[in-house]
């Protein structure tokens, strides 16, 4: 089955955001100076606090943000709310400093999966499914492409089929209530998966904020950035996740791999 002429234009414009760079490369453009200048202001052991703080982000974030939001009839997402929301928490972090990551970063991601879970409804899914509910924590896992992120598989497709098996083990014991690391092993084994990419993204913004003068009115922008960042993956994410449910998953995947060959 061929996609029809519209459907075709909406799986283009979610390649185009799927496979566009990273969030690195949008930082370096705000801010004028590469991540890397920022990362030599990071402690040394500050990538290994950041795996731990993002574990414990995504699972607080889970708890929460997705089972505040009830099914409702698709209309478009409240974007701009959580950009707010995030902004003023990456002005408390750049005010404060890195050190506030551990408060700032679970406050910022439950908002950004809030709002990924709005995106998700206003492409009609349900948020009663287990599987749309580990979808929107799936999409930060899509990052986009880095120079950081080379040693990790980029494509996005790639990340889905990674994340596949893992996804349909933790489906399993999502429920209506909260979930624990201690009553949901494979829920958090899929969690540490999702953080091992998440991560290198957290670590680009830390590094941006922690360049001398970035202060709060630079933690507000990166954050903004970076929630608008994942805003555009969900997006590019749920509309792929809708074709599918239309045409099935092998004819979307081939006509996403089409595209990406003409680009190339």
């Amino acid at each position: 089955m061929s996609l029809s002429q519209q459907h075709f234009q909406e799986l283009f414009a979610a390649v185009q955001i799927l496979e566009n760079p990273g969030i690195a490369a949008k930082i370096t453009h705000l801010i004028g100076s590469p991540i890397e200048k920022g990362l030599e202001f990071l402690p040394e052991n500050w990538n290994e606090k950041i795996g731990g703080i993002t574990r414990a982000a995504l699972m607080k974030a889970l708890d929460t943000a997705v089972y505040t939001l009830k099914d409702a009839p698709a209309s478009r997402s409240s974007n701009w709310w959580h950009k707010i929301g995030v902004a003023s928490t990456g002005a408390a972090g750049g005010f404060f400093g890195i050190g506030a990551l551990a408060l700032e970063l679970p406050v910022s991601t439950t908002i950004m999966l809030r709002s990924i879970a709005d995106i998700a409804r206003s492409e009609g899914e349900s948020l009663q499914d287990p599987d749309t509910k580990l979808a929107c924590l799936e999409v930060f896992a899509l990052g986009g492409k880095s120079k950081s992120d080379d040693a990790v598989e980029s494509s996005y497709f790639a990340v889905r089929t990674a994340l596949a098996r893992s996804i349909t083990e933790a489906a399993q014991l999502i429920t209506a209530k909260t979930v624990t690391e201690e009553t949901a092993p494979q829920l958090l084994k899929f969690i540490v998966k999702i953080a091992s990419r998440f991560s290198i993204q957290v670590t680009e913004k830390m590094a941006a904020q922690a360049v001398p003068a970035i202060g709060a009115a630079g933690g507000a922008i990166v954050n903004t950035l970076f929630i608008d960042h994942f805003q555009s993956m969900a997006k590019g994410h749920f509309v792929v996740r809708r074709l599918e449910k239309l045409y099935g998953i092998d004819t979307v995947q081939s006509a996403y791999e089409d595209i990406l060959k003409r680009n190339r």
